[in-house]
């Protein structure tokens, strides 16, 4: 049975994806701002449609999986970074774990001592990202980010998830391998699985597997005013199978990130970005959030662009939709009349 469609949300999902593409095709192309002429877009910060285009997936590709001097480490030193590095998601922190005189690996974590630096830089500035939310750790180990470290040292211990992972044969394995160690809920688990995928050792579908976040579950809400018994997987799912269709069908011109079309990933996270542009375009349908908090403040030109090698992605020229003066329909997420019209997904 299928789900029942808001109409009006449905169809700015897919106009924000488009929309939120064209601002990031168009900076990283070096036109200058603005980028769009949508209000709400240009007020407010929004992940971008793609999770690997943002700020700080691209450190943890071009720093922490792919960096030049680092390339040549074991597997499992390389999954060791990108849990640890996953568990702050802060460039600033990372920058106090790995040091050219000390690259973090599996036997250079030392959590002591690593501690007390991070210690010193929390005095100075947050040293954990908002993003995510953490299970309060052992009280016996003190200090959050002294359990962390400890954590991340008894995963990557001889018989530990190293091993797990290499026996792996599909994300959710990686999934179920993260969820057996504590502080690490559900949707962490999803986004470090899919940060551990990215590295040239693991390859697996990311259409195979998803799991929708706090922010993405209150999309769907707004999107589907019934599911019908669907599982939100399910239609996140469908959203990935269908996106051609429904581009198509509003006349959207959607090139994908350089030719890669929206993964189940993406599609989860633009139901988190559905639920914030909502709360300013459609303020009647009520939910715990009422507001956006962050403001967009561009930070200059975007830098080089790294992906997975085996993507093939080629950021050498411009893409067709950075090329638009206007996103679409002109520049800004059309609002329909009537937000109570249900439909079905197709």
């Amino acid at each position: 049975m299928h789900a029942q469609i808001r109409p009006a949300l449905f169809d700015s999902y897919w106009r924000f994806a488009a929309s939120r593409q064209s601002i990031f095709d168009r900076r990283w192309a070096g036109h200058p701002a603005p980028w769009t002429d949508d209000p709400i877009l240009g007020q407010y910060k929004f992940c971008n449609t793609f999770r690997a285009a943002d700020r700080v997936t691209q450190y943890l590709l071009s720093e922490v999986i792919y960096r030049p001097d680092r390339r040549d480490l074991p597997a499992e030193d390389v999954f060791c970074r990108i849990v640890l590095f996953r568990l702050f998601s802060k460039p600033e922190t990372w920058e106090v774990l790995d040091t050219p005189e000390r690259p973090l690996t599996v036997a250079s974590l030392d959590p002591e001592r690593q501690a007390e630096d991070l210690a010193r830089l929390k005095l100075q500035q947050a040293i954990y990202t908002s993003a995510f939310i953490l299970a309060p750790p052992t009280k016996s180990l003190g200090s959050k980010h002294s359990h962390h470290l400890h954590l991340v040292k008894q995963m990557f211990a001889p018989g530990g998830l190293g091993g797990t992972l290499a026996k792996a044969r599909s994300l959710r394995q990686i999934v179920y391998a993260l969820l057996e160690w504590p502080t690490i809920g559900p949707f962490l688990a999803y986004q470090i699985a899919i940060d551990l995928n990215y590295s040239p050792h693991l390859a697996f579908s990311e259409n195979d597997f998803t799991l929708p976040g706090p922010g993405a579950q209150r999309g769907l809400q707004k999107v589907f005013t019934d599911l019908r018994g669907t599982s939100p997987e399910h239609l996140i799912l469908a959203m990935v199978d269908e996106q051609e269709l429904h581009f198509s069908r509003l006349g959207l011109n959607f090139s994908g990130l350089f030719g890669r079309p929206l993964h189940a990933i993406d599609c989860q996270g633009l139901f988190c970005e559905i639920d914030k542009y909502s709360r300013v375009a459609f303020p009647e349908l009520k939910s715990e959030r009422v507001r956006i908090k962050q403001t967009f403040q561009p930070t200059g030109p975007l830098p080089a662009l790294v992906f997975p090698e085996r993507w093939n992605l080629s950021p050498s020229q411009a893409p067709p939709s950075c090329l638009l003066t206007k996103a679409f329909n002109g520049g800004h997420l059309q609002r329909p009349r009537d937000l109570s019209g249900q439909g079905s997904l197709l």
